[in-house]
């Protein structure tokens, strides 16, 4: 039976939102602020935990407490402020959602790296000194490499059109994301990244946006830019430009999900060159890692979207779901994803919540690799995949395996801008994840990618680029 219940995501984000999650998180944190003495906090806790939800933090001053509380969505917000209010001993002093909070006045700032103390150090900051380093750079433009912040500065692009799982819902909302991805490429990387959120829906105003920015910076980080057009975009980019271009949606994905899969292999005993993937969602990151797959000698991929399988007998695909057809389903496999997931050793999903049926994952091979990345809530829960199924990985940060775009992106740029590499390809994004797949040399089932916060991780993936970018000749000449 033909079953096409698969979507085709934009992004195997990790940070794809919904309505609710299944656990709480975080993402859905109440910050509290309440006088209470022992007896009364202790009622408090109990009520809190009695409606599921999980205090992640507590701090006090005499009566005075401070909590940040994880709900599992506004709903379960809603149901909790009402306990709070009601707790007998208690008084609210403030209460509001957390992730609002942060957001307040925006998430980062520029700051200077010169001090400006009185007059000699404008004279020499801005005017008259400035003009004689913008004269210099007008005779050897090279020298603007170590003259500005450009060696180190990276344009976060975005229109968008595909703004985690909201859609297009434009740059203005954008902005909140884009902020977050500047505060990740500072906090991991070192990386000064600036969010551009543009009205440019067409392919043709994104990349003169683009082409128009690239002076500033010395790479360009495409986000939340939707399929086909972020393909179109990126290429094009690429070849009028001479610094890297980058969509993280596509390739930051692609890099964890193969060093993902290397190591998962490794704990079923298989080459990458045994693997039959099934890849449920054919949008920007489900292409961008079923290249990457192919590149690193994957034996077969077929991609499944919302119509069914990608196969001969389909008609009018474009191209990328084209290349599908022509680099994958050997086998000729047709109908849904149960279909495609008979006697598969991988399923990698990047669709949508629940769009998986626990039976249909009893047809795979024996120790089979479930990839669920669907988030908050994967295409199918880890707690309800049958025995066959060996090793499971999702988007999510309270299971294990999470597969998360912040263990690749930031150590990319890192390298890519310490060498002043004038591209990333594919080379450059095996040997990322082929080195961050080493940094766990004896993966097992529950640990087959680094944490998000484990100690070094940019600076080894940001190594393995630079080299490679050496090897490749695509180093530009210091100043």
């Amino acid at each position: 039976m033909n079953r096409p219940t698969a979507t085709d995501a934009e992004s195997g984000d990790a940070d794809t939102p919904a309505a609710t999650s299944t656990r709480p998180t975080t993402g859905y944190a109440l910050a509290v602020e309440a006088r209470a003495d022992t007896d009364a906090f202790g009622h408090l806790v109990a009520a809190v935990s009695g409606l599921g939800a999980d205090i992640r933090r507590t701090s006090s001053d005499g009566d005075t407490r401070q909590m940040l509380i994880a709900c599992s969505g506004t709903d379960h917000q809603i149901a909790v402020r009402a306990t709070l209010a009601g707790v007998d001993g208690v008084e609210l002093i403030s209460l509001q959602d957390a992730t609002f909070a942060l957001h307040e006045s925006g998430k980062i700032r520029v700051q200077p790296t010169a001090p400006l103390d009185g007059p000699d150090d404008l004279a020499m900051a801005y005017t008259p000194g400035v003009g004689r380093v913008s004269t210099a750079i007008a005779e050897e433009p090279s020298s603007v490499w170590h003259l500005t912040g450009r060696s180190n500065a990276v344009a976060v692009l975005s229109n968008g059109t595909a703004v985690l799982g909201l859609g297009d819902i434009g740059p203005e909302a954008a902005m909140p994301v884009m902020e977050g991805k500047a505060v990740l490429f500072k906090q991991f990387a070192d990386v000064d990244a600036y969010p551009v959120c543009v009205q440019a829906p067409t392919v043709d105003e994104m990349v003169a946006i683009g082409a128009a920015l690239a002076p500033t910076f010395g790479g360009i980080n495409l986000e939340d830019i939707k399929a086909p057009e972020c393909f179109e975009i990126e290429r094009r980019l690429q070849e009028m430009l001479d610094i890297p271009v980058f969509h993280d949606d596509q390739h930051g994905t692609a890099i964890v999900v193969l060093a993902a899969v290397m190591n998962a292999a490794k704990v079923i005993g298989r080459d990458l060159s045994e693997l039959r993937v099934v890849v449920v969602g054919t949008g920007a990151a489900g292409v961008a890692c079923s290249r990457l797959l192919d590149e690193s000698g994957v034996a077969d991929i077929i991609g499944v979207d919302s119509k069914g399988v990608l196969s001969a007998d389909r008609e009018g695909l474009g191209p990328t779901k084209q290349w599908f057809v022509d680099h994958g389903n050997r086998s000729g496999v047709s109908g849904g994803v149960r279909e495609a997931l008979a006697g598969a050793h991988v399923l990698l999903g990047l669709s949508g919540p629940g769009v998986i049926e626990p039976e249909w994952l009893g047809d795979m091979a024996e120790n089979a690799i479930v990839f669920a990345l669907a988030n908050p809530v994967p295409e199918i829960m880890p707690e309800l995949v049958p025995s066959n199924v060996a090793v499971i990985a999702t988007g999510r940060s309270d299971y294990p395996n999470q597969i998360n775009n912040v263990l690749a992106f930031p150590g990319v740029f890192r390298g890519l801008l310490d060498v002043r590499a004038t591209k990333a390809t594919d080379g450059i994004k095996v040997a990322a994840a082929t080195a961050l797949a080493a940094m766990v040399p004896e993966p097992t089932a529950d640990r087959i990618i680094p944490g998000a916060f484990d100690e070094g991780v940019a600076e080894v993936v940001a190594y393995a680029v630079a080299r490679a970018a050496e090897a490749e000749g695509l180093v530009r000449d210091p100043a």
